[in-house]
């Protein structure tokens, strides 16, 4: 078991943070779904921007589990301290630190994995952060600034040598973006350079893959990003693999439907119906992805402006599939008593789901 600080973690796998996605809603989801540990949006490390409800959604850890995870970001030590002190104030049990994000927006702000150009501030950084907090102090990170330099060790070292309790590293430079495949070489030499606990990070999609790189770098977990979008349940796939190497079923249509509809739900709930219906949006298409007519959905969701609408399409386009491609399944039978139970919650919405298959089979024939 992996331990952090006080935390120990019921299995090694850890959601990772993305900015417009791992919101309180999507981590709480991918929790159920066999996440040992998620961390929140990345967060400013201008706390002069929190009071600000962008900041605040950031910030809210309602009904979650321990340990509550904030990542902040930002090139100033003394920022960077304070806002750690502001999260732990605020509910946060362990401060993550963003050296990993290369998007330019943020490394352009000498943050993120631009940080890793500079070794003497993220010492600064580092030493700022674990003394402004009682709470432990975990750091993500890329394996270098670029192929010709991957001072990913150099780092580990200084970040243990500082106090940080565990590292979270992505197979990829900061130059890399996220293009070609992630290597692994060097989060292995990072593994054997530290005693704390390392996640690996990048390219994992599937639980084979999972266990390939648990076995070519080491590392004590894995920590998944973009594959868990529309695919929360990978993480309960990649567990009982590791576990005792049994393929779990893909889930059935219908229980897709399900974790669909309650995830926008939760997302209506959270933002507010008309933010939440675009917040969702990203979401319905992720879940469609390679499925059967997936553009009709995309073009039907995108027209609608109200939760219910939106909802009445999604529900619309998996109950077609799950008709369709239903008796395919082995669980034929459960899925059958699932849309049952469906159609029946679903009664009160008969007009608005009806009016969402024609618009779903408009689009389709356009």
């Amino acid at each position: 078991m992996i331990r952090i600080g006080p935390y120990t973690l019921p299995n090694n796998l850890a959601l990772a943070p993305m900015a417009g996605v791992t919101d309180l809603p999507f981590r709480l989801l991918c929790r159920r779904m066999g996440a040992g540990i998620a961390a929140g949006e990345m967060l400013t490390s201008d706390v002069r921007l929190y009071h600000t409800e962008k900041s605040r959604r950031r910030m809210d850890h309602t009904g979650e589990a321990e340990p509550r995870v904030v990542q902040i970001a930002g090139g100033d030590p003394q920022m960077m301290a304070d806002a750690a002190r502001r999260n732990v104030d605020a509910g946060a049990q362990i401060v993550d630190i963003n050296m990993g994000c290369p998007a330019k927006k943020v490394c352009n702000k000498a943050a993120g994995s631009a940080l890793m150009k500079d070794e003497t501030l993220v010492r600064h950084i580092l030493e700022a952060v674990v003394n402004a907090v009682c709470v432990p102090v975990t750091l993500k990170m890329r394996t270098g600034w670029d192929p010709e330099h991957r001072n990913g060790v150099t780092i580990a070292r200084m970040a243990e040598d500082i106090g940080v309790r565990a590292l979270a590293v992505h197979g990829r430079t900061r130059a890399c973006m996220y293009r070609g495949e992630a290597e692994y070489e060097t989060i292995r030499a990072i593994k054997q350079s530290v005693a704390i606990p390392i996640f690996a990070n990048g390219d994992i999609d599937s639980p084979h893959k999972a266990k390939h790189v648990l076995e070519q770098t080491g590392a004590d977990g894995l920590m998944v990003g973009r594959s868990a979008q529309g695919r929360p349940w990978i993480f309960r796939e990649i567990d009982a693999f590791l576990r005792d190497e049994r393929v779990a079923a893909e889930p059935s249509l219908a229980e897709v439907r399900d974790i669909m509809r309650a995830h926008l739900r939760d997302l209506h709930a959270f933002y507010g119906e008309e933010a939440g219906v675009r917040v969702a949006r990203k979401h319905i298409d992720w879940y469609a992805q390679g499925r059967a007519a997936g553009h009709a959905l995309r073009h039907a969701v995108m027209q609608a402006e109200d939760a219910q609408t939106q909802l009445a399409c999604a529900d619309a386009y998996f109950d077609s599939l799950v008709e369709t491609y239903g008796a395919e399944k082995k669980n034929e039978s459960s899925s059958r008593a699932d849309r049952t139970s469906c159609a029946a919650r679903a009664a009160a919405a008969d007009d608005d789901r009806r009016g969402a298959r024609v618009v779903l089979r408009d689009f389709e024939r356009a």
